[in-house]
């Protein structure tokens, strides 16, 4: 990885504005880093400029070191802090509903807006002395989109936005007042007024934004999925325990998710058969709160989970593979989980609660999926009856690596590609 002082300037180069990069963990990094790497495969050269920032849920050094294989030039904005890196510690729903109303109250669009001036300032250098022919921002933080049309407006380069959640329409963005939403709904529209193009991660965001914004149309925006990528998956050697059913759940239980329903239909199918209570396990990867973990207790599930806690990206991936059945859960249909993508990755089948939306259908397209209600106990049960049969019998599904493909990172780089040079061949 280069640094600020060690720029590398190429044909096609192509500003990254991203805020969550590495060494952040979490799936918020992925899918940046992920066309970062691939860029460099279809003649782009990718700069990052990201935040200085070490105020993160959790740190992956697996995901810094892919990075510096890359030997990509990252620059970093902000104040430096002295304090140690360390983890932050994950809140409660309660506190992280209360902290978000608090922040988007009295910091707009986000709470990371006082960023865009150190961005701004940082890629000064870079656009006065070399030759930048595109610029690709990626948010949440939307603060992201700002810092990108400002430079494209003071340097005369065209930008494209990149949206793995939605803005205005977002469910979980708070408004306390008619005047917060439609300060964001006049940000959000300048934005996209001026963006060359605009990349989303499903038909559901796309159409969110279309209906909302009239005078987009249809090839404004552009579906590129999360995705997963195939070298992580290749020549690993893992050993999986087959004297146990296993279901994993890879991932935070972000905002309103929670285990409680899956715990529950997991506690009812073992009193039902408790004859398999010595060959059925759930494991949970990555960070868990204290209210969540209660659950296991409470309905006397000790013995058949184990708590992983934080593993970086590799050590998921491994993790991943040991697995008879991978469960994900959500609530709503705003989102587009990365989870599920890697899911698919890993060839195993998938245990998705959710309510019908984009997610539950790519799941079910795989046609190695058991789709639930997220609070339907009973269903959750009968899909875990359904599965544990299977494994017990040898014949689990698989899914096609024909459909997989349609989400290997490479080749969806390919289309950022494609995107970056329309938008620059008008500059």
């Amino acid at each position: 990885m280069e640094s600020d002082s060690e720029i590398i300037i190429k044909e096609n180069n192509a500003l990254v504005i991203a805020y969550y990069f590495p060494p952040m963990g979490l799936s918020g990094v992925q899918r940046t880093l992920k066309f970062v790497k691939y860029l460099i495969h279809y003649g782009w050269n990718p700069i990052v400029l990201t935040s200085e920032t070490n105020d993160y849920y959790a740190y992956d050094e697996a995901l810094t070191e892919e990075l510096d294989k890359l030997n990509i030039t990252v620059l970093k904005a902000g104040k430096v802090s002295k304090k140690k890196s360390k983890p932050r510690k994950f809140p409660s729903y309660f506190m992280q509903k209360l902290g978000r109303a608090f922040l988007q109250t009295f910091l707009l669009p986000d709470s990371k807006i006082s960023w865009k001036k150190y961005a701004v300032e940082k890629a000064k250098f870079l656009f006065e002395n070399h030759k930048i022919d595109v610029i690709f921002s990626t948010a949440p933080p939307y603060t992201d989109f700002l810092v990108a049309k400002e430079l494209s407006d003071k340097y005369k380069v065209p930008f494209i936005v990149d949206y793995r959640d939605t803005w205005v329409d977002n469910s979980f963005n708070f408004y306390p007042t008619p005047f917060h939403k439609s300060y964001h709904i006049k940000l959000e529209k300048e934005i996209l007024t001026c963006a060359s193009k605009i990349i989303v991660t499903t038909r559901y965001s796309k159409e969110t934004i279309l209906k909302r914004y009239r005078f987009l149309s249809h090839n404004d925006v552009v579906i590129i999925p999360h995705g997963y990528d195939k070298e992580d998956f290749e020549n690993r050697q893992v050993v999986a325990d087959k004297s146990k059913f296993v279901i994993t759940h890879s991932g935070l239980f972000q905002d309103n998710r929670t285990p409680k329903y899956f715990l529950k239909a997991l506690s009812n199918f073992i009193k039902k058969h408790p004859e398999f209570k010595s060959k059925i396990s759930a494991k949970f990867i990555g960070l868990m709160r204290k209210s969540h973990l209660k659950f296991i207790k409470k309905y006397n599930l000790i013995d058949n989970v184990e708590i992983l806690g934080f593993k970086n990206h590799s050590e998921t991936i491994d993790e991943l593979m040991k697995s008879d059945v991978l469960w994900l859960m959500m609530f709503d249909i705003d989102r587009s989980p990365g989870k599920l993508y890697e899911y698919i990755g890993s060839g195993k089948p998938i245990l998705i609660s959710s309510p019908s939306g984009n997610m539950r259908q790519i799941a079910l397209d795989s046609k190695a999926a058991i789709a639930t209600e997220p609070k339907d106990i009973k269903e959750i049960e009968a899909a875990i009856e359904t599965y544990y049969n299977q494994w017990a019998n040898g014949n689990l599904p698989k899914i096609d690596p024909k459909y997989a493909k349609n989400f290997d990172r490479k080749l969806l780089t390919n289309d950022l590609a494609r995107e970056l040079s329309l938008a620059s061949a008008f500059n």
